[in-house]
Order: structure tokens, then C-alpha cells, then sequence
């Protein structure tokens, strides 16, 4: 008989691309997953889980290249965020359809923070789309989503491990997937010439988006942040120390970790990588665990 598991996915970024190969390896092992929550990336491959598209997913964001990760950036200089984030989901939707969570094959929960209310938000019902826009809008970044009189940004701000919002069954186990741990990176066998092929045109265009919002900025200066560079810090920063109060108030049965200094938060070029970065935590944490068991 499959032991059940209650999985919980951080948010992280690009980091959330880990999830992937997670949840890969527990079935692989022969794990059952019967529910799931998440926050920001989190609650995105929760969510593609829940819906029975994984697969789909992952050949389609594992195909996100430099160039098209790019053209995905729709970029507006609004004053609430840089980036819409339509064209993300809308890309999503030619691969998933749109579904009310309460339809899914098992129970999901997406955190988003309510910004105007000061207050956190739990999706469990109605669209999934809704829920996963809210719930991936990084404030600056990422325009929030206006629903009735609340303003929706990152659930990450409040809850980047929601713990205590995935639903239980008897007997299972509580497993939470951390991005943003503090312990040394472990990099898969990639050659040099894959990953300067993955970088290159990707850079170059980022390259030229932080030199037209710091036109003044000088690259070559060690102290340098450029916009970017500053939020990623900060919500690695802030994401850290969140999580880390929810896991010593939650605590899992199992806590897989994933280093923080894996990637920044925009590297989605680097999911290939991710995912089996997210399989090796998986497979090393797991071993762990029935090791103990079994003393």
C-alpha cells in the first residue's frame, strides 16, 4: 500500500522549478500524494499537479529557453509592477485548460496576500487561474490582481510555507519542499557549453532592461544592485526568515531543502536544471528519513 503524503511547496522563484523533480521522486518511490498547497511558484506546480498535467509542464517550461523566456516578460512601468503576467498563464492555457479547484482530481490550497486588508488570503475554490495569478504576483514585479475590494500580491509576503493550510488524512505523512534554504548548492552534471548556451541572449536582454531602469549605474562597482538584483535579495531574504518560523511552528514530518543560492528568482531558463536539483534533494532527504526509521 502507497504511504499518503500532504505536500507543501514554497515559493522561491524560479527555485519553485525544483518542485518538479520532487514530486517526480516521490512517485518514483511510490508515494501517494492525496493533497497539496502552495504559495507563488508553490501554488503554480501544485496547482499544474492537481489538475493531472505535469508532464505538459514540465516539457513546456523545461522548453523555456533564453529567447523565450523573454517574450513571456510583458512589461507595462505601470506604478503597481513592471510585469502583467498574462502572458505567462496565457501561454499555460494552451497547454491546461482552466478549472474550479474544487473540481480537482485532489484537495489544493494557493496562498495569496490581500495587500489592502493586511490579510492572507486561501484559495480553495474557483478558478485556478485566479488563484495562481494572485498568488505568483511578486509586489513591484508583478501587477496585482483586483478582486472585489481586495488587491492580491505574492502570498509569500505572509505564508511562503502554508503548513498549516494543506488538508490532512489519517495517517499520512507532511512533507514541505523549502526553495530557499540556507545550506550549500549541489549542481547536476551540466557541460559548460549548455549552460553558456542557456544564458547567453537571455542575459544580454535582461542585461538591457537593468540598464534602461539605471541608466546611471556602473556594473563594474562592487556594490552595485541593479533592480533586480535588489528584489531578489530582498524576498530571498524575507522568504528565509518567513519560512523559517512556519517550519518551527508547523513542523513537517520531512523537510526537503533546496539552497536558496541555486538560482536567482527569474532564471526560469534554468528549470531543467532545477528539476533535477529538486530530485536530488528529494532522493537524499528521503533516504535520510528511512534511514532513521529503520535504526
Amino acid at each position: 500500500m502507497k504511504k499518503k503524503v500532504s505536500l507543501v511547496l514554497s515559493g522561491g522563484g524560479a527555485r519553485g522549478s525544483a518542485h518538479i523533480g520532487v514530486i517526480e521522486e516521490l512517485e518514483r518511490q511510490g508515494y501517494l500524494i492525496t493533497s497539496i498547497a502552495g504559495t507563488s511558484m508553490g501554488a503554480l506546480v501544485g496547482g499544474v499537479y492537481a489538475l493531472g498535467k505535469m508532464p505538459e509542464f514540465k516539457e513546456w517550461i523545461c522548453s523555456l529557453d533564453k529567447i523565450k523566456v523573454f517574450k513571456l516578460i510583458d512589461f507595462t512601468f505601470s506604478t503597481q509592477g513592471l510585469v502583467k503576467g498574462d502572458k505567462v498563464l496565457n501561454a499555460m492555457k494552451a497547454i491546461i485548460s482552466d478549472t474550479n479547484i474544487e473540481d480537482l482530481k485532489i484537495p489544493y490550497a494557493a496562498i495569496a496576500t490581500d495587500i489592502l486588508n493586511k490579510k492572507e488570503v486561501v484559495f480553495r475554490e474557483g478558478s485556478i487561474y485566479k488563484a495562481i495569478r494572485a498568488s505568483i504576483s511578486i509586489p513591484t514585479v508583478f501587477t496585482p490582481l483586483k478582486v472585489g475590494e481586495t488587491l492580491l500580491v505574492d502570498g509569500g509576503i505572509i505564508n511562503n510555507i502554508p503548513l498549516k493550510h494543506v488538508k490532512r488524512s489519517p495517517g499520512d505523512l507532511l512533507i514541505a519542499v523549502n526553495v530557499n534554504a540556507d545550506i550549500p548548492v549541489y549542481r547536476p552534471d551540466f557541460t559548460q557549453k549548455e549552460e553558456t548556451a542557456i544564458q547567453s541572449l537571455y542575459r544580454k536582454r535582461l542585461k538591457r532592461f537593468h540598464n534602461y531602469l539605471q541608466k546611471d549605474a556602473e556594473e563594474k562597482e562592487v556594490d552595485h544592485l541593479s533592480y533586480f538584483n535588489l528584489i531578489d535579495k530582498t524576498l530571498s531574504l524575507m522568504m528565509y526568515q518567513i519560512s523559517q518560523l512556519s517550519i518551527e511552528h508547523y513542523a513537517p514530518d520531512l523537510l526537503i531543502k533546496v539552497s536558496r543560492d541555486s538560482c536567482s528568482t527569474f532564471d526560469f531558463f534554468k528549470a531543467e536544471e532545477l528539476v533535477e536539483i529538486g530530485r536530488h534533494a528529494a532522493a537524499k532527504s528521503l533516504a535520510e528519513m528511512n534511514l532513521k526509521i529503520n535504526d
